[in-house]
Order: structure tokens, then sequence, then C-alpha cells
């Protein structure tokens, strides 16, 4: 017999029906058929038992209570008139029960509540029919009602079968479909849609936002086609209970983050263990307004990483590295104007003055401290101190010509630790 939805108890398979004697078939049909006007009752039995035993049912609105009655009584004619022969042709059992499954995977219902009430269904008409039995209302022998209740069970199995088949195709079908909504929504929101109020609020409806969250945009560049640069970071967060929503566009790998009360050295840490290449944050605390500009930065930001580097940075840890990045054009006239003179030295000397230049800018001009991080005489820094100043024309102890050499070092690749 076949109900609607509800928590399986385990129960042994049905054993396999043996072929029956017409005569035996006869007889089961009778038994059945004597049924078809306690139809409705048995539904009716089934609905408010699963109401009262079930927490799921039992909250549920009252026009999905409703719906589970129709439903149920619905599945009991079918099956009663299924047992005594009396189905229509033209209305295969199958399609109903595909039907159900497909149903129930729209409205939600989890399937153990669906199998759970299958099970309960079949159960209670099994036991109506052995009552008729036992109270003489029926003219049949116990040992046919033994095998109208295997042949019962046996039902409920290819019934079980064709519904949850049907159910996870659906369920799947409309987590595809659920996925593209929520993909199409960051698509939006990076290309600039989060200015739209009506575009913003469909946006965290479908992304389970509060209207003023602030966000943060994650992302990551594939540099290696065949390696993810963030390996499940989604499953990182979900311990931390944020629910994050991710998404692939022009070779990036990125993602809306919530912040909820996270900090951004909190999303960092979080997200460091699944980190495998350059991935770059952008706190955003207006929400999804400016997630195309966090969408930018955090761009830059990963870039402004030499390739190869399996690291996560935030904006505001590398600025100097995302202004430079903004402005592409600017950075060959920097690079020439201020360390391209170190830059036409012969090789090793090329790479002793940068190297020294990274030191002295890192320890605040100070040749003492430089000469500490370079392993190498005080005097010696203040050599190559001279020989820099001489080339490029620019005084250490001068805060705009540091400035202007910090961005000129940094634009060549190299950060002020040497590297």
């Amino acid at each position: 017999m076949d109900v609607t939805s509800g928590t399986t108890p385990a129960r042994p398979r049905a054993p396999r029906v043996p072929t029956l004697e017409p005569a035996v078939e006869r007889k089961i049909a009778r038994a059945w058929a004597g049924m078809l006007d306690q139809a409705d009752a048995i539904g009716d039995d089934i609905t408010l038992t699963l109401i009262e035993r079930d927490p799921y049912w039992s909250e549920q609105r009252a026009d999905r209570q409703a719906d589970l009655r129709a439903s149920t009584r619905e599945h009991v004619r079918r099956g009663i008139r299924a047992m005594a022969g009396l189905a229509d042709p033209d209305q295969r059992a199958t399609d109903f029960w595909r039907e159900t499954g497909k149903q129930r995977a729209r409205q939600g219902v989890p399937m153990d509540r669906v199998l759970n009430a299958y099970t309960l269904g079949t159960r209670t008409l099994w036991e109506a029919l052995l009552r008729q039995g036992w109270e003489r209302k029926l003219d049949i022998e116990e040992h046919v009602l033994l095998l109208a209740g295997q042949k019962l069970w046996a039902a409920l199995d290819v019934q079980n079968a064709v519904l949850v088949d049907s159910y996870r195709r659906e369920a799947a079908r409309l987590q595809r479909r659920n996925l593209q909504r929520q993909q199409n929504f960051l698509d939006g929101l990076v290309e600039g849609r989060g200015a739209d109020p009506e575009f913003a609020r469909e946006a965290r409806e479908e992304l389970g936002l509060g209207p003023d969250e602030a966000v943060a945009c994650v992302v990551a560049p594939f540099d290696d086609p065949l390696d993810e640069p963030l390996r499940a970071p989604e499953d990182r967060l979900e311990r931390l209970g944020v629910s994050s929503h991710w998404h692939v566009r022009g070779g990036n790998y990125f993602g809306l983050v919530p912040c909820g009360l996270l900090t951004v050295a909190q999303l960092v840490g979080a997200l460091n263990p699944s980190v495998a290449g350059r991935v770059g944050l952008a706190h955003c605390p207006d929400g999804l307004t400016g997630f195309a500009t966090a969408y930018q930065l955090a761009s830059r930001a990963a870039e402004s990483l030499p390739r190869g580097t399996p690291r996560l940075v935030s904006v505001a840890d590398r600025l100097p590295e995302v202004l430079l990045a903004g402005s592409p054009e600017v950075v060959p006239v920097l690079v020439a104007e201020t360390v391209g003179p170190l830059l036409q030295q012969p090789g090793p000397q090329a790479e002793t003055l940068l190297r020294t230049l990274s030191a002295l800018l890192a320890s605040d001009g100070s040749p003492t401290h430089a000469a500490e991080a370079l392993y190498c005489h005080r005097n010696t820094v203040i050599y190559r101190m001279k020989q820099i100043e001489s080339l490029t024309g620019r005084c250490l102890q001068r805060p705009r010509d540091k400035l202007e050499l910090t961005l000129g070092l940094l634009a060549t690749g190299r950060d002020l630790e040497g590297r």
C-alpha cells in the first residue's frame, strides 16, 4: 500500500510472494474489494496518526495537513483497488507513485518522512484487513490472509523503489536549478547590479542574507587549471556557522561570505587551511551594494602575489600592491623613475642593491637594523645606501623619496622583506 510522507522504522524485507492459484487470487481480490467502503476512513486514520506522532507533520500549516489527508486518501483508494484487481488500466500505479515522489521533493518533505508514511499506511491497511478476517466480516481463511499480507508488503517494496528514484531525481533537478539561480545572482553582483535595490532584495532572499548584513568577497585565480586554489572553503566556514556561496567566473573562483560577527582576520584564519594558490579577500561593509568593487579589489590583492604562492591576503594588507595593480600603465614609468638605475647594474650587483634597498625600507632607513637583517657589517650597508641614493637621485631620509622607492620596489614584484 502507499501513503505519503513521514521516518522509516526498520522492518524485515518482505518475502518473495509465491505464485498463487487463480482461486486463491480471486479470494484475495474479493477480500480487498470488501474494504473499498472503508478507504477514506483508513486514510483519515493514517493521517491523524502521522499528525499526532510525527512532529514534522504536527508543525505543518493547515493547508499542508489537508493536502496530506487528500493524498493519503487517494493512495489508500488506489491501493485497495489495485489489490482487488479493480485498478483502471489507464492509470498506472507507478506513474502515481512517481508523481508523489516529485511532489514531496518539491514540497521539501524529508525522504524519511515520506517512506515512514508509506510504511505506516501499509501497516494500517494490513491491520484493517486482518480485523475484517478475525471478526468474520470476510469469508477468507487465515492462510489466505497471510498470503494477502505478503503480497501487500511486496508491493510496498516496489512502491518505495519507484518513489525514492523519482524523489531523488526531482531533488537533484531542484538543487541544480537553485544553484544556477544563485550563480546568476552572484554574476549579477560582480557586474554591479547590487546597486539596484530590487535586484539586491531578490539576491538577499535567494542567498539568505540580512538587509544590512556585511559581506566579504574572496577571489582565487586558477593559476593551475588542474588544481583548485581554494579547497572546500565552504566546509571550513560551515563549521563557524557561516553559509557561503561560491562560483567560477573568468578564470577566478570566487565566493560571497556573510561576515556576521566575524572579523576579517577571523575569516582569513578560517580559510587559511583551504588555501592552495593565490587568494585575495576584500571586506564589503555596505553589503551587496559594493560587492562589485570588493570583487575587483580582492582580485587585485590576489594578483599582487607572485604566481605559485599559496597565500591568502586581505586588501588592507596589500594596499600599495592593489593601488599598483589598479594602474598598470603607471608601473613601467614608476619602475624606470625609481629603481630602474639599480636594475641596469650588472646582475649580481643589481640583486645586492635591491636586497639592501628592501632591507633599508623595511627598517625605516636604519643601516644598523638593515645590517642585522642582511647579516653584514653596518658600514657595508652605509656604502651600499650611498650607491643607491647616487644611482636613483633619491634620499632615504626623505619621506616622499622613501614612498616612491617603496612603490617602485613593490612594482618589480618584491616586498619589503627582500623576497
